[in-house]
């Protein structure tokens, strides 16, 4: 498909909404259309603005990290792989684009551009991102972290991400974006691109914080070939205005397997759309979609979970487990198995509820408040372990959640 041909789809499908979450009137923000200016290094960001990135898992020392990506709205941009890391590369996505015509090729391969309006206007409008690639063979043990900021107000952050791990590859990213609190009336789109080759590894954690006046609307997928291994880990612990994403991944490869992990605190009265889908398309593949929701205030989270098997010999599995503190609050499971092949076994689970007295009584019966032990549970309903992460790497995501999860609670 050419450069022109997506244009023509993406204008197709300018006022198309999207098939769940709250309709946004994109013409009420501002679309940046300057070039973006290098950020030399990470001594040129504030103390505040080092702060923020530190609450979303980004390390400004960047000392156990093999690259760093850093964008402010769409201007301000650092690119930089630290070590003399042979096979890894991490660039913006307009240099990547004028370095590379092949990832044309990639653009728009995973996510239609006419999939709503918001992949509409993301092509339609000024855009910047990241493409980050692990060449053929390379085993990238330290991880690439990212972070996208949004400090501008009434304003749109347009984002658009290629990843490739090729063949033989292994390669983990840290993905963190936030917002100050003080950000009016902003909005989020970010597509991502991921594109897992034959044998290989791709481990992606985002870790969100958002202001209170933030619609975000992420729209990713991700392909996987033969053997490979895709994990996703999202966590998003702070209140925000609005977010629906619903991430897909397609197995098209014999023995490819996908995890899909994702932990929601919901505050005061934010909106909370979240899902994730496995389309099993080849024999041998597996995964499983695994959500955790936490409803506080006058929060809504709805949980969706799909499961599509294509193929006979496959196995995935859903599961939704929803905790609920407040009377006000609402929490729904929205499961669905499809299965269009014989031997495709597909399975769920989904649970919702309050916290229990008996957990209660036993910790408050070891000297804690009430306050105190629905504290301690609710860390402990939040971990996030996900099975085959290097250790270090583990412990990098248990950080940042228990940072951004300290301005919740």
């Amino acid at each position: 498909m050419t450069s022109d041909d997506k244009k023509k789809r993406a204008e197709s499908a300018k006022a198309k909404q999207a098939q769940y979450g709250d309709d946004i009137d994109l013409d009420s923000y501002e679309y940046t259309s300057s070039e973006p200016s290098k950020i030399e290094s990470i001594d040129d960001v504030s103390s505040a603005d080092q702060s923020l990135v530190k609450q979303v898992g980004f390390d400004p020392s960047q000392e156990k990290v093999s690259a760093s990506f850093m964008q402010f709205d769409t201007e301000s941009i650092l690119a930089d792989v630290l070590l003399s890391q042979e096979g890894l590369e991490v660039l913006t996505m307009s240099q990547a684009l004028k370095q590379y015509d092949w990832l044309q090729n990639y653009l728009w391969k995973a996510v239609p551009v006419d999939v709503d309006k918001y992949t509409a206007r993301s092509e339609l409008e000024t855009y910047n991102g990241y493409f980050i690639r692990a060449k053929a063979g390379a085993k990238i043990g330290m991880p690439v972290q990212s972070c996208l900021i949004m400090k501008k107000n009434q304003s749109v952050q347009n984002v658009h991400n290629i990843i490739i791990a090729e063949e033989g590859s292994e390669l983990h990213i840290i993905n963190g974006c936030a917002t100050p609190s003080e950000v009016e009336q902003s909005l989020h789109l970010g597509v991502s691109e991921f594109y897992v080759k034959k044998n290989a590894q791709l481990s992606f954690t985002m870790v969100h914080r958002w202001s209170e006046k933030t619609d975000v609307r992420p729209r990713s997928a991700a392909i996987v070939e033969e053997n490979g291994t895709y994990i996703s880990s999202y966590a998003l612990l702070s209140p925000l205005k609005s977010i629906q994403t619903f991430p897909k991944v397609r197995l098209v490869g014999s023995g490819a397997k996908s995890d899909l992990y994702s932990i929601v605190y919901g505050t005061k009265k934010s909106k909370y759309d979240i899902g994730g889908l496995l389309s099993l398309e080849a024999p041998r593949t597996n995964g499983k979609v695994i959500s955790r929701s936490i409803a506080t205030d006058s929060s809504e989270i709805i949980a969706r979970g799909d499961l599509v098997g294509l193929s006979g010999q496959t196995k995935a599995r859903l599961e939704c487990d929803g905790l609920l503190i407040s009377d006000s609050a609402v929490i729904r499971a929205v499961p669905m198995l499809l299965a269009r092949a014989e031997g495709a076994e597909l399975s769920h689970e989904a649970t919702v509820g309050k916290v229990g007295a008996e957990q209660l009584s036993y910790l408050m019966s070891r000297g804690l408040t009430e306050e105190e032990a629905t504290s301690l549970i609710i860390r402990g309903f939040v971990k996030l372990k996900v099975p085959g992460l290097p250790e270090a790497l583990q412990r990098s995501i248990d950080a940042a959640i228990k940072m951004s999860l300290e301005g919740g609670l």
